[in-house]
C-alpha cells in the first residue's frame, strides 16, 4: 500500500501529460492532430481514468486509518530562506481527488457527444485536460506557496475554456470578466499569504496556525493586523468560490461549452475557493473576526443568489446563479465552524450539480433541432415546456437533481443542508434564518426551473415567442445573430448549417435546411453520464446522516480526536433533528407548492404577480444591478480615468518635452547667426563682452 502512496504524484501528472501530448500535437501537427479526433479524446480520457482509479485506491486506504502521508523536496534556497514542494495525502486530500476526478472523467465522456461536430473539439480535451491537471495539483498541494502556483493555473485554464468560443464577443467579454475578477481577490491571497509569512515564517498551513496563535496570544502581533492577514487571504477563495461583491464573472462563465459550466460549477474551480478555507481553517479558526466575515459573506451571498435566480429565463444562468446560492451554504458553514458541513455540502453539491449542468446541456442540444444553434433561443425556458414526453432520461435525471438541491429527503441535498442549517443555527440564530429563507426560495426557483422546462406544452414553435426573443431579451440587450448562429453551443463549421446538416445526432432526420418540429432525446454517450452521476445524486448523503455519520468520521473538525467526534455522534438527540430538519424540509415543501401553482397548474399568474411587485421584480431581474454599478465605476470608470491620465500625458508631459524641443530649435537657430567664421566678428564680441564686464565691475 506503501507503493501506492509514492506514486500518487501521477494523479495531476497524468491529465497534464495529456495536455501537453495533444497540445504539441495541436501546435506542431494541427491538421494531423485535428483529424485524430476520437484517438486524442480517447487518449485523454484513459488518462484521467487511471488518475480516477488511483484516487479511489487512495480514498479506501485512507478510510481503512492509512496514515496522512507527505513526500517533499527542496525547490528553492536562498540563505535561510528555503522553499519546498511535494504532496500530501490525507483524509481531504482523498476525498477531493475522487470528486474531481469522478465529475471531471464523466464531464470528458458526456463532451464526445456534445461537442462532437465542433471544429474545436480536440482542443477543448486539451483545456479540459490541462483544467483537471491543475485542480488536482493544487488538492494535493502540502502549502500554501505550491497551492497559489496552482491556483493561478486553474485560473488560466477556467479564461481558455470559458473564452473557448472566443470568437463570439459574450464568450471573450465573460473570459476577461472571470480573469480580471479573479485577479482582484488573488491579489488579496498573495498579499495575505506573504502577511502571514512574514508574521510566522511558515506556509506550512498547521505550523501558520500555531504560530499566529502564539504571537497574538504573547503580543508580539496585534489581533487587527492577524485579522487583516487572514481577510486578505479570505479574498482569494472570495473571488474563486464567487462570494459577494466577487461573484459577478460565474454568471457570464456560461458563455463557455456547457460541458466546461458542469466542471467549474461542480468540482473544479469554485470548489477551489472551499477547499483553501478548509486548509486554512487552523488559521482562521483563531480570528473570531475572519471566522463572523466568512460566515456572513457565505450568508448573504447564497440569499443574493437565490432572489436573482428566481427570475432567469436562461436555464444555464439560472442554474449559475444556484450555485452562487449553494457556494454560500459552504462558506457560511466554514464561518460557523461547520468544517465536515461544509466538505459534505461540497462533495454532494458536486454530483447534484453537475448532473443538472449536464442536464441543461443535453436541453439544449435537443433544443438546437428545432430552434437552430442560437443560445438565445435554444437556453430560454420560455421556449421550452413538455420535453419530459421527448427527453425522459434526461428529465428523469434533471427531476433528481432538483429534488437533491432543494433537500428532500432521502435525496443527498437533504442531509448535508440540513447539516449546515443546523449548525448555524447553534453558532447565530439569524444566520440559520437566512438560510431557511433561501432553501425556500431554493425549493421555488428550482421547481420553475423543472416545470417550465419538462411539463406543460412544447413551446419551441411558437413564432411570437421567438420573434419576442429574436428582438431583444428580457432585459432589452439586442441580441447578436450572426455570432450566435456560427459558435453556439455545439457550433460547428458554418458551412455544414447550410446544408441543414444536425449539429450533434446524425440519426435525427428532418428536410434539407430545415429544422425538427421537435426535440430529442440525447445520444447515449451524453445521457450515460446523467444516470451515473444521478446515482450519488441520491444516495451519497447517507453517509452523513446524524445517527451515523461515517463523513464527519472520516473527515472531522480539526482539533477534535475521533473518539471526541464519536462521543458527539453518541449524544445525538433525535427530537432536536426532526425539529430542525422538518423546519427545513416545511419551507422547501412551500417553494414547491407556490411553483407548481404559478408554472404547472396555473392558478397563480406569475405576470400578474411581476406586476404588483414591479420594484423587487425588476430588482431581481437585474441582478440587484450590480452589474451596471461594476460597470459605472470600474469598466466606464478605468475607461475615464485613462482618458484623464492621456489628457495629462498629451498637455503635460508632452507639452514639456515639446516645449524642450522648441527652445532647443529656437537657441540653435540663433546661434548659427553667431557662428559664421569671421575673426573680426568674434573679435568685435570678445570687445564687447570684456567693455561690458568692466562697466559691470566698474558699477
Amino acid at each position: 500500500m506503501e507503493a501506492l502512496y509514492q506514486y500518487a504524484w501521477l494523479i495531476p501528472l497524468l491529465p497534464l501529460l495529456g495536455a501537453m501530448v495533444v497540445g504539441l500535437g495541436l501546435i506542431s501537427y494541427s491538421q494531423a492532430t485535428s483529424n485524430l479526433r476520437r484517438g486524442s479524446a480517447i487518449f485523454i480520457v484513459s488518462l484521467l481514468g487511471t488518475a480516477m482509479v488511483l484516487s479511489f485506491a487512495i480514498l479506501w486506504s485512507q478510510i481503512n486509518g492509512h496514515e496522512i502521508y507527505t513526500q517533499m523536496f527542496e525547490w528553492a534556497a536562498a540563505g535561510d530562506f528555503k522553499l519546498s514542494m511535494g504532496y500530501t495525502i490525507d483524509h481531504l486530500t482523498a476525498l477531493m481527488l475522487v470528486i474531481v476526478t469522478t465529475v471531471a472523467f464523466l464531464v470528458m465522456v458526456y463532451t464526445d457527444g456534445y461537442m462532437a461536430h465542433d471544429p474545436g473539439y480536440v482542443r477543448f480535451y486539451a483545456y479540459l485536460s490541462l483544467f483537471s491537471s491543475s485542480m488536482l495539483g493544487l488538492v494535493v498541494s502540502p502549502n500554501l506557496v505550491q497551492v497559489y502556483v496552482f491556483w493561478e493555473l486553474v485560473g488560466v485554464s477556467s479564461y481558455l475554456l470559458i473564452g473557448f468560443w472566443y470568437d463570439r464577443k459574450a464568450a471573450a467579454d465573460a473570459c476577461q470578466k472571470a480573469f480580471v475578477t479573479n485577479r482582484v481577490g488573488d491579489f488579496g491571497l498573495l498579499l495575505g499569504m506573504l502577511g502571514i509569512y512574514w508574521a510566522t515564517g511558515s506556509f506550512e498551513f498547521e505550523v501558520m496556525g500555531v504560530r499566529l496563535e502564539q504571537l497574538v496570544e504573547t503580543g508580539a502581533l496585534s489581533a487587527g493586523l492577524a485579522t487583516l492577514f487572514g481577510v486578505l487571504v479570505f479574498l482569494g477563495p472570495a473571488a474563486k468560490s464567487a462570494q459577494f461583491p466577487l461573484h459577478v464573472w460565474l454568471p457570464d462563465a456560461m458563455e463557455g461549452p456547457t460541458p466546461i459550466s458542469a466542471l467549474i460549477h461542480a468540482a473544479t474551480m469554485v470548489a477551489a475557493g472551499v477547499f483553501l478555507v478548509a486548509r486554512m481553517y487552523p488559521v482562521f479558526e483563531h480570528l473570531p473576526v475572519v471566522m463572523n466575515i466568512i460566515a456572513w459573506t457565505g450568508a448573504f451571498t447564497a440569499f443574493l443568489g437565490a432572489t436573482i435566480a428566481i427570475t432567469q429565463n436562461d436555464i444555464k444562468k439560472g442554474l449559475a446563479y444556484s450555485t452562487i446560492s449553494q457556494l454560500g451554504y459552504m462558506v457560511m458553514a466554514m464561518g460557523v465552524g461547520a468544517y465536515s458541513a461544509g466538505l459534505f455540502h461540497l462533495m454532494t453539491h458536486a454530483y447534484f450539480k453537475a448532473m443538472l449542468f449536464l442536464c441543461s446541456g443535453s436541453v439544449i442540444h435537443g433544443m438546437e433541432a428545432v430552434v437552430g444553434h442560437n443560445p438565445v433561443l435554444a437556453q430560454d425556458m420560455r421556449l421550452m415546456g413538455g420535453l419530459r414526453k421527448y427527453m425522459p432520461v434526461t428529465s428523469a435525471c434533471f427531476l433528481i437533481g432538483t429534488l437533491a438541491i432543494c433537500g428532500i429527503p432521502p435525496f443527498a441535498g437533504f442531509w448535508s443542508k440540513d447539516e449546515i442549517l443546523g449548525s448555524a443555527f447553534g453558532a447565530n440564530p439569524a444566520l440559520w434564518f437566512i438560510g431557511w429563507a433561501t432553501a425556500g426560495m431554493t425549493a421555488f426557483y428550482m421547481f420553475r426551473m423543472y416545470f417550465s422546462t419538462f411539463e406543460g406544452e412544447f413551446r419551441g414553435n411558437d413564432e411570437q415567442i421567438k420573434q419576442q426573443l429574436m428582438a431583444g431579451n428580457s432585459t432589452g440587450d439586442k441580441v447578436e445573430m450572426t455570432p450566435a448562429i456560427a459558435f453556439g453551443p455545439g457550433a460547428m463549421d458554418p458551412k455544414e448549417l447550410e446544408h441543414g446538416h444536425d449539429d450533434h445526432d446524425h440519426d435525427h432526420d428532418h428536410d434539407h435546411g430545415h429544422h425538427s418540429d421537435s426535440p430529442h432525446e440525447s445520444p447515449i454517450s451524453m445521457t450515460l453520464p446523467l444516470m451515473v452521476l444521478a446515482i450519488p445524486s441520491m444516495i451519497i448523503g447517507l453517509l452523513g446522516t446524524p445517527f451515523a455519520n461515517y463523513f464527519e468520521q472520516f473527515i472531522y473538525a480539526p482539533g477534535e480526536s475521533l473518539a471526541e467526534v464519536l462521543e458527539k455522534l453518541a449524544e445525538f438527540e433525535l427530537t432536536e433533528f426532526l425539529i430542525m430538519a422538518g423546519n427545513s424540509v416545511g419551507i422547501a415543501l412551500i417553494g414547491i407548492t407556490f411553483a407548481s401553482l404559478m408554472y404547472l397548474s396555473r392558478k397563480i399568474d406569475p405576470s400578474a404577480i411581476a406586476e404588483k411587485i414591479k420594484p423587487l421584480y425588476n430588482f431581481s431581474l437585474n441582478k440587484w444591478y450590480l452589474d451596471d454599478l461594476n460597470d459605472f465605476l470600474f469598466v466606464k470608470g478605468s475607461r475615464r480615468l485613462a482618458r484623464q491620465v492621456l489628457e495629462v500625458d498629451y498637455k503635460v508631459v508632452d507639452g514639456a518635452v515639446n516645449l524642450t524641443g522648441f527652445i532647443t530649435l529656437l537657441t540653435g537657430e540663433g546661434l548659427k547667426y553667431l557662428e559664421n567664421g569671421r575673426a573680426q566678428f568674434y573679435a568685435l564680441i570678445v570687445f564687447v563682452a570684456v567693455l561690458g564686464l568692466v562697466v559691470f565691475s566698474g558699477v
